[in-house]
């Protein structure tokens, strides 16, 4: 695909957090942006680009994420008819202002033979906004600043006077209606209640959005000026990054000498370039269960209820099961998350402690607090069934064409049982093909591999012995997908 050279405007996609505060449904292994939290039709980071896929001069993305989610990210692309410019891997979260800055040097590279120095759309993967009009209008709105050398951010409208967001001060008062550019004073970090209070009375306070819009040389210039090691160390971590398949690798030296800090602080509270375009959309950062209960669809009695769930005398409350009967009596303002490993149950304003409480769980070396148990792979997915000291029994889902690595296990021995469609299987250089009913073992240290060569998913039981179960205890030979690791 060509890309046109006139008025680009490029969304760089930040898709690297963990959400941990949607906890247990959004863990590290797999968090909120690629979940379909809100039971449409698309995951929050399809969503992200499908709102804004029919703006004049929308270019395809650049996608910045952790490496651990690269072929979720590459998958829910695919899936919604998007290549990507470029998906880049954080080694490891740096907050938003290295994250802007590697992705602002991308951009200018994947443009460089065509002198345009492309308008750059900063969007995060986790938001919620139900006025697509205002949004395009806001953006529409924001170019022409931008094009001037400006660096905008939009400034959502206060509906309460919340702890958990940053405020923008403009030098004017803001009008909603028209969404015009506004020179920003300065801005707040998270106030106490009594100052939120203020602010939201105040017509010229707006909540900080984190999405923002510049010209590539426009953020990267004051970035230089304001942080010059971010830059320095950004510039060096892109020329030494690696191609690996469709992504691009950020070097992980360079890209951790960066200060793990975001572009709020970097930049916006210390140029004197900055504005504020007023945003009123039905914005949400979907930061917490109280808040996806607020804009999820409720019966008469204020109840979100999904799954397999029966409840009687329950007002304003949250519940969600994922495999389970979750019954619920003569509760109110609750938060009850069943799914196949653990249950959250929590008063809906305390939500935002569940951070807290993941922290001490990670401590303690409870791996629920990180990882599902239902974990994607390029090939597929496998989910654990049961397990013991030395033993485990997983269902293994291969995708239609999708292979496993040649590999060999130092601690364990494994027995495959067909449940559904064929398996190509491959130990010690023996071939066959294997269907339902049908089961193979693979001993200690054989050199083997699982592929689907049919047009139909592959389901097959793992069954798993041996002194160490751990996903680490594997030697790859060859691997279609170009992992070192898991």
């Amino acid at each position: 695909m060509s890309i046109k050279a006139i008025n680009q405007i490029v969304p760089i996609i930040l898709a690297g957090g963990t959400g941990s505060r949607l906890w247990p449904l959004s863990r590290k292994s797999f968090p909120k942006q690629f979940l379909n939290l809100l039971d449409d039709e698309f995951t929050m980071l399809q969503k992200t680009y499908k709102r804004i896929e029919n703006l004049e001069n929308i270019c395809r993305p650049i996608v910045i994420c952790n490496e651990e989610h690269r072929f979720i990210v590459g998958h829910q692309m695919r899936d919604i008819d998007v290549e990507p410019l470029s998906i880049l891997l954080e080694p490891e979260g740096r907050n938003t202002a290295p994250a802007i800055t590697v992705a602002a040097l991308k951009a200018l590279e994947i443009f460089k033979d065509t002198n345009v120095d492309p308008v750059l759309l900063i969007l995060s993967s986790d938001h919620q906004i139900k006025n697509i009009h205002n949004f395009h209008l806001a953006i529409k709105n924001s170019i022409d600043t931008a094009l001037k050398g400006n660096l905008v951010i939009f400034g959502v409208e206060p509906t309460f006077p919340s702890t958990g967001y940053g405020y923008i001060k403009s030098v004017n008062q803001l009008s909603y209606d028209k969404s015009f550019p506004n020179k920003v004073d300065y801005f707040t970090e998270k106030p106490n209640k009594e100052t939120a209070e203020l602010f939201v009375k105040d017509k010229q306070y707006s909540w900080n959005s984190g999405m923002f819009v510049f010209k590539a040389n426009s953020i990267l210039s004051e970035i230089k000026s304001f942080s010059p090691e971010i830059f320095n160390n950004c510039k060096y971590c892109l020329e030494t990054s690696k191609k690996d398949l469709d992504f691009l690798r950020l070097e992980k030296k360079s890209f951790l000498k960066c200060d793990n800090v975001s572009i709020d602080i970097s930049v916006f509270e210390k140029t004197k370039k900055a504005f504020v375009i007023p945003l009123s959309c039905g914005w949400d950062d979907v930061g917490s269960w109280e808040s996806i209960w607020k804009i999820s669809k409720k019966d008469k009695k204020g109840n979100f209820v999904k799954g397999k769930t029966f409840i009687n005398n329950i007002e304003n409350s949250y519940l969600h099961s994922e495999e389970k009967l979750l019954v619920g009596i003569g509760l109110e303002n609750i938060i009850v998350i069943e799914t196949k490993d653990a249950v959250l149950v929590a008063n809906k304003n305390s939500s935002e402690s569940i951070k807290k409480i993941l922290s001490l769980m990670h401590e303690k070396g409870l791996k629920e607090s990180q990882n599902h148990k239902l974990v994607f792979r390029p090939w597929g997915s496998f989910l654990s069934i049961e397990e013991g000291n030395n033993w485990q029994i997983k269902k293994i889902d291969v995708n239609p064409g999708a292979s496993l690595s040649l590999q060999m296990h130092f601690h364990r021995s494994e027995h495959w049982v067909v449940v559904s469609g064929k398996a190509k299987v491959e130990i010690d250089h023996v071939k066959k093909i294997i269907g339902p009913n049908e089961s193979v073992y693979i001993p200690l240290k054989a050199k083997h591999r699982l592929s689907n060569p049919t047009k139909k998913n592959l389901t097959l039981i793992e069954i798993q012995s041996g002194t160490y179960l751990g996903e680490d205890d594997i030697k790859r030979f060859e691997d279609k997908y170009g992992r070192e690791n898991n």
